[in-house]
């Protein structure tokens, strides 16, 4: 439990931070998943639609700090590798 108020607010801070951490996350690991299955089912042009958000999604989560920037780029990488590998 914090004791003084600057605890206190680092607390809250860290409570906000967190919440927007995990909100950058998900919208990263929901955007994975959807251009993933679409190229598990070897739908290159589903794909490639959902490559925008997917790279948006990374992006602002690199952007902000919730992954590292090489993080960022190897994940884009991969899965690019695996949408060109359709055609």
């Amino acid at each position: 439990m914090a004791n003084t108020s600057s605890a206190k607010k680092a607390e809250r801070v860290a409570e906000r931070r967190r919440i927007f951490n995990v909100r950058k996350k998900r919208a990263v690991k929901d955007a994975v998943k959807t251009t993933g299955k679409a190229v598990a089912a070897k739908q290159g042009k589903e794909a490639l639609a959902s490559l925008p958000a997917l790279y948006k999604a990374i992006d602002k989560a690199a952007k902000h700090g919730t992954i590292k920037k090489n993080t960022a780029a190897r994940m884009k990488s991969r899965i690019t590798k695996r949408i060109a590998a359709l055609k």
